[in-house]
């Protein structure tokens, strides 16, 4: 009796579909290409993070350059001349700071037999001792031996020190040379890419492109605004209050406050009260005072009307940005998460669909906090 087509014999050898192998085969180099992806993306990490705060960079210019070279500027003209502007305020800044360093700790030295008296009078009034200058002295030897070895150990290692210094000048180097072809080779850098897509994705790709540009740019522009506004009223409050290096002082509150994320305003005004505890407790309390209420007047008048074209981010959403791009790729992604949220943001505010909100009590809006909704309402239209 012949055998039909597909029907199983008894006893007969079962044999192995023809497609099996081929599937072992196929799975097997997906996980191979997986794994060597994987291998290959945390080998070339410092590139990446490199290209990335590169291309961060130039969004941040890229306004500006648009702007000279509307004007008859050659983008690699303009490009350079904001390398200058940007270096010379760098270090002008690193300049002015550098000498507050310097005359601090020259007055701390200078001063330190005082600081020693002084700290030895608490000590014996508040708790009934008896110790003496030279007491204190007579154990610095041994302070001094244990700083020895330190210095020693320190100075053994100054191959792998200065290998970490060339590594990361190279790196900074690296990052200023991306930086730069970015920026002056941006519009035939998105011809190349645009050439590589269809037209209607073009067309989303430079749109999106635009509103990371206008987002990195108004981050930076409004940032630099309140750091001027910043330092301006600090420069004038602490030269009231006569605080040594009121100008150093002001500008190092200006810029470090805005531009390093959540923990810069408790740092850029812990320094300027310590210089002023090292005078007088009374200008330490003042100066405190006056940084608290500048900070608020800040956040709810100056910083609303400047970022609301720029940064429109609701302050609980930026923070958990900030500790999001922190967490990921570290203190770059603290920098960096902030205009990728709020370009993320424009994406998704252009997508999402928003509906009428019901009139009940859980959704009632204080007044005052009404007002504050319709001008950034007006703001943005």
């Amino acid at each position: 009796m012949s055998e039909m087509p597909g029907e199983r014999v008894e006893g007969a050898p079962q044999r192995m579909p023809p497609w099996l192998p081929r599937a072992f085969v196929l799975f097997g180099t997906v996980v191979l290409l997986f794994v060597a992806g994987l291998w290959l993306l945390d080998r070339l990490r410092g590139l990446l993070l490199l290209l990335l705060t590169s291309l961060f960079l130039a969004f941040a210019i890229e306004p500006a350059v648009n702007w000279l070279a509307a004007r008859g500027w050659r983008r690699g003209a303009a490009t350079g001349v904001m390398f200058v502007v940007i270096g010379v305020f760098a270090a002008a800044f690193v300049g002015v700071l550098g000498s507050l360093v310097v005359a601090q700790t020259t007055n701390l030295i200078n001063g330190f037999p005082g600081y020693v008296d002084d700290v030895i009078s608490w000590v014996n009034d508040t708790f009934g001792t008896r110790l003496s200058q030279d007491t204190v002295f007579n154990r610095l030897p041994t302070v001094s031996d244990e700083l020895s070895k330190h210095v020693s150990t320190l100075a053994g290692n100054v191959w792998g020190i200065g290998a970490t210094a060339a590594g990361v000048l190279f790196q900074g180097l690296g990052m200023l040379l991306f930086t730069f072809y970015l920026s002056a080779q941006g519009p035939q850098f998105r011809r190349t890419v645009c050439s590589l897509l269809p037209p209607h994705r073009q067309r989303q790709v430079l749109w999106a492109w635009e509103i990371a540009i206008d987002k990195t740019g108004g981050y930076i522009y409004s940032r630099a605004l309140l750091a001027a506004f910043s330092a301006v009223a600090h420069y004038a409050a602490l030269s009231l209050l006569e605080v040594p290096y009121a100008l150093t002082l002001a500008l190092w509150v200006g810029v470090v406050s805005q531009f390093i994320p959540t923990v810069g305003t408790y740092l850029a005004g812990a320094v300027p009260v310590l210089v002023a505890l090292a005078k007088d407790p009374a200008t330490a309390l003042w100066t405190l005072l006056f940084i608290v209420a500048y900070q608020q007047f800040e956040n709810y008048v100056l910083q609303p009307r400047i970022t609301a074209r720029t940064l429109d981010m609701h302050p609980a959403v930026a923070f958990g940005i900030v500790l999001a791009g922190t967490a990921v790729i570290g203190p770059i992604g603290a920098l960096l998460a902030l205009p990728v949220g709020a370009s993320l943001q424009a994406f998704l505010s252009a997508y999402i669909r928003r509906y009428t909100v019901e009139k009940h009590p859980l959704t009632e809006v204080p007044k005052p906090v009404r007002r504050h909704l319709r001008f950034r309402r007006r703001k943005r239209d």
